[in-house]
Order: structure tokens, then sequence, then C-alpha cells
């Protein structure tokens, strides 16, 4: 169990000391973070609402649905 210790430790001093010395990657990196955010946060709510919680108001009707739907398919 050691040596996965190790490992892990070198692979972590590894990455830290490449992204601690970059200049124009901590730039880039920072614009691949914020297009992450906005595809799946921002792009969630405005292409895959909550057909379940606008269609039915409790939380039995909602496994019902589903339930009829999984055996019907």
């Amino acid at each position: 169990m050691a040596g996965i210790t190790g490992f892990t430790r070198r692979v972590w001093d590894l990455y830290y000391d490449g992204f601690k010395s970059m200049t124009v990657g901590k730039t880039l990196w920072l614009i691949i973070l914020v297009k992450l955010f906005i595809f799946f946060v921002i792009m969630k709510f405005l292409f895959f609402p909550n057909l379940l919680k606008r269609d039915y108001s409790t939380d039995e009707e909602r496994a019902d649905h589903v339930r009829n739907e999984l055996i019907k398919r």
C-alpha cells in the first residue's frame, strides 16, 4: 500500500510543479473551466427543463409516470 501512496505523491508533485510554472497555460485552463461551466450548468437550464416536476405535482405521480413509461417500452 505504501507504493501506491508514493506513486500518488509523485504524480501530484509532477502536476503541481507543472501548473505552478505555467504562464499561458493558466489562462487556457481558466478558459476551459469557464466553457465547461457554461456547457454543463447554463445549457442544462436552457435545454433540459425538469419536465417531471413541471407536469406532475407529487413524487408518487412522477414515479408512476416513470414506471409506466419503462413498462410500455
